[in-house]
């Protein structure tokens, strides 16, 4: 069996091609050359797809053997990716970036062309789990679960995917790199934005949708109580960095409850108004089995690494509801709600959607 190996330059990406190696498949490493300026290097655990990341890939694949090739994906990744995050921003959401690489990139791009050139699968570093049934699940190590933003994918795409590693922790995994004489074995995990590599989300967007100055208005009153130079720069569930002017009665902080771009204005007010108990999204996304016809009971997760919530969920019309059975706070649109099945073996991923309100 023909798989090619994702990797990215990071230990866990190398580590599951040894693991693919030593499991007897054909196994070819390729680096995805995702920045436009491959010379930027990364600042710490900040950014990737850096020339350095590429050497280093290149190195893990020397040391487990296996043939190593770079693909060039920065324009598919820049326009599917990068500008979409840009247009999400622009239009009031808050999107996942990584939960996009993955449906368009590295699990559509990638296995797409890895298809035509023969291959079987693609083997990836990502901490999940696929079961003998097929089924994702989430990683034994749930610190490091990344079945959230996996949750996109579509029942075919996860057929010809790989993911040595769900069964191991972090600490695992970096133990068998050092064992395997693998230089990466000590390198830090990239985390944040990776086409941000200074972590500075507010210039980033500032840079590409330019000042546009808008009021930040109490939910109660409608009164304004300051100013913004771009309503991109906020997220909903936000409390700090609002500068308001003038402050709440009771004296409780203010959070960001809504982003409307057509009038520009950035909406807050006190906690408890962040709370949601329903969940409307678009694009399900249902691999836990056929797509429901009726209400399923199941627990739902609303952002990466965030808290599950018991749920009862419906998909009508391409539309998946969600009841919540108990409220949530800093729910935003843009983000994907994932359902999961609890299951003694690993809870299991039922489906997907994008949050749209």
């Amino acid at each position: 069996m023909r798989v090619l190996a994702a990797m990215s330059g990071g230990v866990d990406s190398a580590v599951a091609a040894a693991r693919a190696v030593a499991a007897g498949y054909d196994v070819t490493g390729v680096h995805l050359a995702l920045a436009r300026n491959p010379q930027t290097y990364r600042t710490g655990a900040r950014g990737c797809c850096t020339l350095e990341d590429s050497r280093d890939a290149r190195r893990a694949a020397d040391v487990i053997g296996i043939p190593f090739y770079v693909w060039d994906m920065a324009d598919r990744f820049h326009e599917d990716v990068v500008d979409d995050f840009v247009a999400e921003y622009a239009a009031g959401r808050t999107p996942n970036p990584c939960l996009r690489c993955n449906e368009k990139i590295k699990f559509a791009a990638v296995l797409d062309r890895a298809v035509a050139l023969g291959f079987d699968a693609v083997v990836t570093g990502h901490h999940a789990r696929l079961g003998p049934d097929g089924l994702l699940r989430r990683s034994v190590d749930l610190a490091k679960d990344q079945s959230y933003v996996l949750a996109v994918l579509t029942r075919e795409q996860l057929d010809r995917s790989m993911f040595p590693l769900g069964d191991s922790t972090k600490e695992q995994v970096r133990a068998e790199a050092a064992e395997r004489g693998l230089a990466v074995a000590d390198k830090p995990d990239s985390h944040d934005i990776c086409f941000i590599a200074d972590g500075d989300t507010r210039r980033f967007l500032a840079e590409r949708l330019g000042e546009a100055p808008g009021d930040i208005v109490e939910a109660s009153t409608g009164a304004v109580l300051g100013s913004h130079s771009g309503a991109y720069a906020y997220t909903v569930g936000q409390r700090k960095g609002l500068a308001l002017g003038v402050p709440a009665a009771d004296g409780k902080p203010r959070y960001v409850l809504s982003i409307t771009p057509k009038t520009n204005t950035v909406t807050v007010g006190p906690a408890e108004a962040l709370e949601v108990s329903t969940v409307r999204a678009q694009r399900p996304v249902w691999t836990g089995g056929p797509t429901p016809t009726g209400p399923v009971d199941c627990e739902v997760q609303l952002r990466a690494h965030g808290n599950v919530v018991p749920a009862t969920v419906r998909v009508d019309d391409g539309t998946l509801h969600a009841d919540l059975h108990r409220p949530m706070r800093g729910v935003a649109a843009g983000q994907a709600i994932v359902a999961y099945r609890p299951d003694p073996a690993g809870d299991v991923v039922l489906g997907s959607a994008t949050i749209t309100g």
